[in-house]
């Protein structure tokens, strides 16, 4: 059977980063995979970030967005039964930040998944900077991603203090708690938090052995809430430091609604694409091989007519419950 794991992580908590190193990992020990980027969004930043991977050892599908969820969750058995003809030792599913672990589980609980894949590790990767005014709603995504998981890897440890560490921590039982969940967090043997690029084999080898747990919660219908929310700008031909600039105002510009995140791609002067990834903490603009004209403002209760006033060209709308 195909081993399968699911990576999860609330928004901006830096899963791509995570499945990067992971995969090289994978491929180094000989195993072919599969990853596939199953989001809901109109256009998937985190699959072009990751297409230098692709080659004799690794393949990278998408479940396409643009849809209501039913048929979302039809695409994604679809695409699970097409790669599991493909020979691949492991896939590796991403989906957005934004997630319901159920779907996960329920999807290769039917024909022929069942047969074909079993699930290795559901892995939950939680920034180590955790803001602790999370709204009932972002506190309910949280616990329902680290509630299954088998290991909650904290990142960017690297420049989080003590303290910051502890109170994440904290905060992720708290969180499990508010959904009445009875599974608590122990904080040395259920959350790892090491720079992914200093893990040795034998680190890397636990994670990828960490298995899930089975938990039940409370539940919360965040498709009638209609709170998170992405906006696509495309086309934007936007100078480099005008999006930083449009980034950090709508980041914290309360009259927006409350953004999480801002991401997308920028061409410089020159013609070479930037990624641009902003949180709240910080601000990131680097190179990289491929993009597209977008920018992607995340978060729960948008107000689109404002943030389009930050813009000059068409807004897509895609709502992330």
């Amino acid at each position: 059977m195909v081993k399968i794991d699911l990576i999860t992580g609330f928004l901006g908590a830096g899963k791509t980063t995570f499945i990067r190193n992971y995969a090289e990992y994978l491929m180094g020990k000989g195993e072919n995979i599969g990853i596939l980027e199953n989001d809901f969004g109109a256009v998937n930043v985190d699959m072009m970030l990751l297409q230098d991977l692709e080659g004799e050892h690794c393949e990278l599908e998408m479940v396409s967005g643009g849809c209501d969820k039913d048929c979302h969750r039809r695409r994604f058995k679809t695409k699970l039964i097409a790669m599991g003809m493909c020979g691949y030792d492991r896939v590796l599913v991403e989906p957005s930040g934004v997630f319901d672990v159920d779907e996960f589980f329920d999807a290769l609980r039917e024909e022929p998944l069942d047969r074909w894949y079993q699930v290795g590790s559901v892995l939950t990767v939680v920034d180590a900077h955790l803001s602790p005014e999370l709204s009932e709603e972002a506190d309910y995504i949280l616990a329902s991603e680290v509630a299954n998981a088998g290991k909650i890897l904290l990142s960017k440890t690297e420049d989080a203090s003590q303290e910051e560490i502890v109170d994440t921590k904290v905060h992720l039982n708290r969180a499990l708690e508010g959904v009445q969940c009875s599974r608590r967090l122990d904080p040395e043997k259920d959350i790892f938090g090491k720079k992914w690029e200093d893990l040795t084999d034998e680190e890397w080898k636990v994670i990828s052995e960490s298995g899930f747990h089975a938990e039940s919660w409370r539940k919360l219908d965040l498709s009638e809430e209609e709170v998170f929310q992405s906006l696509y700008f495309m086309d934007q031909k936007t100078e480099v430091e005008r999006a930083k600039t449009i980034a950090e105002n709508l980041l914290k510009d309360p009259s927006c609604g409350k953004v999480h995140r801002v991401k997308g791609f920028l061409l410089d002067e020159r013609g070479q694409w930037l990624e641009l990834n902003a949180t709240a903490r910080e601000l990131t603009v680097k190179p990289v091989a491929v993009g597209q004209d977008v920018i992607i403002v995340i978060g729960e209760k948008l107000d689109k007519e404002k943030i389009s006033s930050f813009f000059e060209n068409t807004v897509v709308v895609h709502k992330n419950s």
